[in-house]
C-alpha cells in the first residue's frame, strides 16, 4: 500500500526551471507544476518558464466547480462520494487551476510515463483527491502525472464571440488536456520520464475524453496507449456530443442569470455570481449535461462520433468497468463491441467494495488501480489487497509495452474480431471469463445525477 510520509525535499533542473518536490519513501512527487494558464474564456498557453524555484511541494489550486459552492449533500450521489474520495481533504480553488501532480522512482530516467484525466462529468473533479497517488506506480517503474483542467461553465461554454475571434468554439477543458500532453511529452524527461511512451489513463468522464482524443487523428503520435475505466466504447446516447451551435441558446440563458449582457460582463463577474447562475439553469432546466460537455467544434471533436468512431487511432486499449457501474449492462455492452472492433484488453471488476451493499460501485476500481485502499474508512482485506497488486501490475505493464501480461499476473487475454475476451476480478480470484450481464446492476446512486 502507498506511504504518504515525506522524507525530505528534493530540486529538479528542467527546461522551464528549477523546481522542489517531495521525497518520499518509495517515490519523488512534484505537486501543482503549471503546465499552461489561461484567461477566463480563452485557450491556454503553455507554460515555458516560471521565476526562481517553483514550490511543487503541495497541490496547486483545483478548478472551480460548482460543489465547491453549492456541495448538496442532500444528493446520495454527492455525500456518497465525498466520503469515498474528498472526506476530510482541503482544496483550494482558482481559476489559475491548470497544473500538474507527477509522481517518479527514485533515479527516474526514461521510464515509461501515464497520464491520468479524472472523471466527474465534466463539471466536477480534482487531480489531488484521495485516490490519486502515483507512489505504487512509481514503485513499478512508472512516472504518473494528474492532470487538473476546466470543468463546468470555465471548460464547457460556447459563444459566437468566441468563434468570431478565434475560429474555435467551447471545448476548453479538452483543450486544456491536449496543452497539458503535449506539455508532458515535452518536459517529462527532466522528471525521469519517456516522452515517447505515454499511456492516457481516465475514468468516467475522463475516459470519454481519452476516447474523443482517441478518434482524432490529428492526435496522432502524442500517445502509445489509452486506458479507460467506466467509459470507453461506442458511446451510449448520453455521451454523443453536440454541435456546438447548439448549445448557444444554453449558453445564452446562462449569461442573462448570472445578470450579464455580454460575454465581456460575464469574464468579469464573480465566481460566487457564476456558480449562482449555474444553480439557478440547474433549477429550470434538465438538459445541463448535454450542454456543459465536449461539443463537436470542428477541430477537437472534427465531426460526429458516430462517424469518427469508425477509424479509431491505432493504439494499444484498455476498457475497464464494475458490476454496479453506472449504467453497467450499457458499459460492459459497449466496452466490449469496442474491444472486439480494436483488438483490446478488457477487465469486468467484479469485486464488491466492503462495507456497505453498493458493491462494486462506479469509480470503485480507482483505489485498486492506484493501491491506495489505505486511505479508505472501507474495511479492505487479502483479496482485495491482492486484486489491487494485480490492477497496477497490470497497467505498470501495459504502460511499458502494451501488453499488460507479466511474471505472477493471470494470464490475460485480448479481444478480438467476433469474440470480447474479459478477465473477470472476482471475489475468489482473476481468471479469464464471462460477463455476468443478469448481475450487473444500474448504480443507483447515481439515478438522480449521473455526475459524481
Amino acid at each position: 500500500m502507498v506511504e504518504k510520509r515525506i522524507l525530505g525535499s528534493v530540486t529538479l533542473t528542467t527546461a522551464c526551471g528549477p523546481v522542489m518536490g517531495n521525497e518520499r519513501e518509495n517515490c519523488l512527487e512534484f505537486l501543482g507544476v503549471p503546465y499552461a494558464h489561461a484567461a477566463r474564456f480563452a485557450y491556454a498557453s503553455a507554460a515555458e518558464s516560471w521565476n526562481g524555484v517553483l514550490d511543487a511541494t503541495r497541490p496547486g489550486p483545483a478548478c472551480p466547480q460548482n460543489r465547491a459552492w453549492h456541495e448538496h449533500l442532500e444528493n446520495p450521489t454527492r455525500r456518497f462520494y465525498k466520503r469515498e474520495f474528498r472526506e476530510g481533504s482541503v482544496f483550494s480553488y482558482g481559476e489559475d487551476c491548470l497544473n500538474l501532480n507527477i509522481f517518479t522512482p527514485k533515479k527516474a530516467r526514461n521510464c515509461p510515463v501515464v497520464i491520468f484525466i479524472h472523471g466527474g462529468g465534466f463539471d466536477s473533479g480534482i487531480n489531488a483527491e484521495d485516490p490519486f497517488d502515483g507512489a505504487g506506480l512509481a514503485a513499478r517503474g512508472i512516472v504518473t502525472v494528474f492532470i487538473n483542467y476546466r470543468l463546468g461553465p470555465l471548460g464547457w461554454l460556447t459563444h459566437e464571440e468566441i468563434k468570431a475571434k478565434t475560429g474555435r468554439e467551447g471545448n476548453f477543458g479538452l483543450d486544456d488536456q491536449l496543452t497539458a500532453i503535449r506539455w508532458v511529452k515535452q518536459n517529462i524527461a527532466s522528471f525521469g520520464g519517456d516522452g515517447e511512451n505515454i499511456t492516457l489513463l481516465g475514468q468516467s468522464a475522463g475516459a470519454i475524453s481519452i476516447q474523443y482524443h482517441c478518434l482524432n487523428g490529428e492526435n496522432r503520435g502524442l500517445f502509445r496507449r489509452a486506458a479507460m475505466m467506466s467509459g470507453g466504447g461506442m458511446f451510449p446516447r448520453f455521451a454523443l456530443p453536440r454541435r456546438a451551435e447548439d448549445t448557444r441558446a444554453y449558453w445564452l440563458e446562462f449569461i442573462s442569470l448570472a445578470g450579464c449582457g455580454s460575454l465581456d460582463e460575464l469574464r468579469a463577474v464573480s465566481l460566487d455570481t457564476l456558480f449562482d447562475a449555474v444553480e439557478t439553469i440547474k433549477s429550470r432546466r434538465k438538459d445541463g449535461t448535454y450542454n456543459t460537455m465536449p461539443v463537436v467544434d470542428g477541430l477537437l471533436i472534427p465531426s460526429p462520433i458516430e462517424e469518427m468512431i469508425k477509424t479509431p487511432l491505432p493504439l494499444d486499449y484498455l476498457i475497464g468497468y464494475t458490476n454496479n457501474d453506472m449504467y453497467a449492462p450499457v458499459m460492459a455492452f459497449i466496452g466490449n463491441r469496442f474491444a472486439k472492433a480494436n483488438g483490446a484488453f478488457v477487465y469486468y471488476f467484479d469485486l464488491d467494495a466492503p462495507g456497505d451493499d453498493n458493491r462494486a460501485f462506479h469509480s470503485c476500481d480507482l483505489r485498486y488501480l492506484f493501491e491506495t485502499l489505505s486511505g479508505s474508512w472501507r474495511p479492505y482485506g487479502a483479496r482485495d489487497r491482492e486484486a489491487a497488486a494485480q490492477l497496477a501490475g497490470y497497467l505498470a505493464n501495459f504502460a511499458r509495452c502494451g501488453d499488460p501480461n507479466g511474471p505472477g499476473l493471470p494470464i490475460w487475454s485480448r479481444a478480438s474480431r467476433g469474440r470480447a475476451r474479459v478477465l473477470h476480478i472476482a471475489p475468489r480470484g482473476t481468471a479469464m471469463g464471462r460477463v455476468d450481464y443478469g448481475k450487473m446492476t444500474l448504480n443507483m446512486l447515481t439515478k438522480g445525477d449521473p455526475k459524481a
